[in-house]
């Protein structure tokens, strides 16, 4: 037979995936119960519906770091979002862990953020300051539970809960049984959980500082003072000695990444191994995340983020672009408070089940930064 039907890639699983790997015909399921198909896993099902949804599509208008359409080369949130998952599939695959559930829980990390990058984020925080806050992962969870709406049957995309374990990842993970309605903490994720979380910060480590050096606002002393950028261009002057800019600091981004997914992958395969685990709920039982960096790397790592938010999210040309985008958002949110039907129809109908300040709030964390702009000057008249 030239075809797989699902029961054979799930055997495939069991025979090729670690044993402390998430194995999808090994799910806890979903919270409304639906008949397993005939030719994709179940964590397969969650990455298409994520891909297919509206607020993944919504994505490739919404800031990573430089204003969307301040260059065309610059990150967005999809484009970040597309490399989360292209390394966390390398790091799965090379730890035999299932690459089907990281790719998913990478695409879907940042669907509930808000427009304008992390500064929007703290604008929305704001202002929902004593109607609940606002968090993009929680966000992301309200996004694939409630908001997303393709399905007749059930509210949300009704995704696996392997998947939802993955998107809370500042929080303890709440294991549920949804056929047994049993429900226990537990201290960690699924290891494909963690690998998208450090593919996250991979990515932005690495990507941020590329669209910096594009973006002109990082000298060349001032990256060799970051010992992350100088290992690597020391690394990438021995091999391509006659490399220039703007080829020269792409070699180094690339080498960048590299370095630290090779760490990331020999140092979890240490820890896996020290710690003896054979099921993926060993792995949710262990005190610490098992997934990690080296001390060294994790120091120097520690180094770079505070470099970037020294030298690049609080540089003048991004700080104030961003400035002037959240007194937009503020602006609109508390329009919106005022006059609630300036809401659309299907927003307005959840004010009752939602609250007023919470509807609000998801709706403009679901905007573009294009769509928030436009809505800014039709509210006020200032464009």
């Amino acid at each position: 037979m030239s075809w797989k039907t699902r029961e054979q890639m799930e055997a495939d699983e069991q025979l090729v995936l670690a044993p402390f790997a998430q194995k999808s015909g090994d799910s806890r399921g979903r919270k409304f119960p639906e008949p397993r198909h005939a030719y994709r896993t179940e964590f397969q099902r969650d990455r298409a519906r994520i891909i297919h949804s509206r607020a993944f599509r919504r994505l490739e208008y919404k800031t990573q770091v430089f204003l969307n359409g301040t260059g065309d080369h610059l990150r967005t949130r999809l484009t970040h979002s597309i490399e989360v998952a292209s390394i966390s599939r390398t790091i799965a695959r090379a730890l035999s862990l299932n690459e089907d559930l990281a790719e998913a829980i990478a695409l879907a990390h940042d669907l509930g953020h808000s427009p304008f990058g992390h500064s929007g984020e703290e604008m929305l925080a704001q202002c929902m300051q004593g109607y609940g806050g606002f968090e993009h992962n929680e966000q992301s969870l309200r996004v694939v539970d409630l908001l997303e709406a393709p399905y007749p049957d059930f509210p949300g995309l009704n995704l696996t809960s392997e998947v939802r374990e993955g998107l809370q990842k500042h929080k303890v993970a709440q294991a549920s049984s949804w056929q047994s309605g049993a429900s226990k903490l537990e201290a960690c994720t699924t290891l494909e959980a963690q690998i998208a979380n450090l593919a996250d910060e991979i990515t932005y480590y690495s990507h941020d500082l590329d669209d910096a050096v594009d973006f002109q606002i990082l000298s060349s002393d001032q990256l060799e003072e970051n010992t992350v950028w100088r290992q690597s261009h020391a690394s990438v002057s021995t091999r391509y000695p006659a490399a220039r800019e703007p080829e020269l600091h792409k070699l180094i981004i690339r080498d960048i990444i590299d370095v630290q997914v090779r760490d990331v992958i020999t140092s979890s395969a240490a820890a896996l191994e020290q710690a003896g685990v054979h099921s993926a709920d060993e792995v949710r039982r262990q005190e610490r995340p098992l997934l990690r960096y080296s001390e060294e790397l994790l120091t120097a790592n520690g180094e770079l983020r505070r470099f970037l938010y020294k030298n690049v999210y609080y540089h003048p040309r991004v700080a104030e672009v961003n400035r002037q985008a959240c007194e937009m958002l503020r602006a609109v949110f508390e329009a919106y408070v005022r006059s609630p039907e300036l809401l659309g129809d299907a927003a307005a109908q959840r004010i009752e089940a939602e609250g007023l300040h919470r509807t609000v709030c998801d709706y403009i964390a679901g905007m573009t930064d294009r769509y928030l702009m436009e809505e800014h000057a039709r509210l006020t008249g200032v464009s």
